[in-house]
């Protein structure tokens, strides 16, 4: 797999020509590290970053005489920033399939959540389904999107990595019970310990510049959790959707939801690695973990 789109290689040459000529060791080395992840981080989150930020401008500036709906207008600049990542080669087309996975996966359980009354989209809008509007699939989208290029961006191979079987059983079985709960017992703890039990052994080593750096998988799966947690604060804060607690005025997102998103974590990578599976480090590689 690919590590860069032809736009990226020429970003990527340009920077090791600026980058390489710093000090390798010490604070400036560490510096250098810690420049490059924030950056290649910041790249990863393209699509969903884009789409956050026309998310909070329309919150702000939206003309009440638009020929258009708000959320309208957000399904067709998801599918113009799509369309634009694909003509640009800032995405691959690999990339583009995992995005379409989470679409349909994110759009099927947001017409049952809706119904059921766990969140809703109070504006009107044109492109819907049922109570729905289109353009909340590409927020799934965002997730599939950076798990993926992160996968490619930082060249993430993991070791001890359970069987496709194992983790597609506990994918399976998260993605039912974020339907069944309503009705059935909610077994997120039974799937909290599965998790740990099944990746408890996984390490995650992903290359910034000079240097591969190493994690457990299960602290990664945090992180990316509290940051997707963290960046849904700020969409129901614009009443892109608000849950019904929020429904009187904007309030912090239950931190509950955050348990929700590592979970979907699992199905993320679950589905990523379907698409892409995961590889080991290579012994010759280790030389230059971290």
């Amino acid at each position: 797999m690919k590590r860069f789109t032809s736009v990226e290689a020429i970003i990527d040459a340009a920077a090791h020509r600026v980058l390489a000529r710093l000090p390798r060791s010490g604070i400036c080395g560490g510096l250098v590290e810690f420049l490059v992840f924030g950056v290649k981080q910041a790249w990863a989150c393209l699509f969903g970053g884009a789409l956050l930020a026309i998310i909070m401008l329309t919150r702000f500036y939206w003309p009440e005489s638009s020929l258009i709906t708000r959320y309208d207008f957000l399904f067709l600049s998801a599918l113009a920033i799509q369309f634009g990542m694909l003509v640009f080669k800032l995405e691959t087309w690999g990339e583009a399939k995992v995005i379409l996975i989470f679409h349909i996966v994110g759009t099927i359980m947001e017409v049952y959540k809706t119904h059921a009354g766990s969140w809703i989209y109070p504006e009107p809008n044109f492109f819907r389904i049922g109570g729905v509007p289109l353009f909340s699939g590409f927020m799934y989208a965002a997730v599939g999107s950076y798990m993926a290029r992160i996968n490619r961006i930082f060249d993430i191979r993991l070791e001890r990595y359970p069987s496709f079987a194992l983790t597609l059983v506990l994918a399976v079985a998260i993605y039912a019970n974020f339907f069944t709960h309503h009705f059935l017992p909610d077994i997120r703890i039974a799937l909290f310990a599965a998790t740990v039990v099944l990746f408890w052994r996984t390490t995650m080593y992903y290359r910034v510049f000079r240097f591969r750096h190493r994690m457990p998988l299960l602290v990664a799966f945090l992180l990316v959790a509290l940051f997707i947690w963290a960046a849904e604060n700020i969409g129901t804060w614009s009443r892109a959707w608000i849950y019904p607690s929020q429904a009187d005025g904007w309030a912090l997102v239950s931190f509950a939801k955050f348990g929700s998103w590592y979970l979907l974590m699992i199905i993320s990578v679950v589905l990523v690695t379907w698409i892409h599976p995961p590889r080991s480090l290579d012994a010759a590689e280790d030389q230059g973990s971290s």
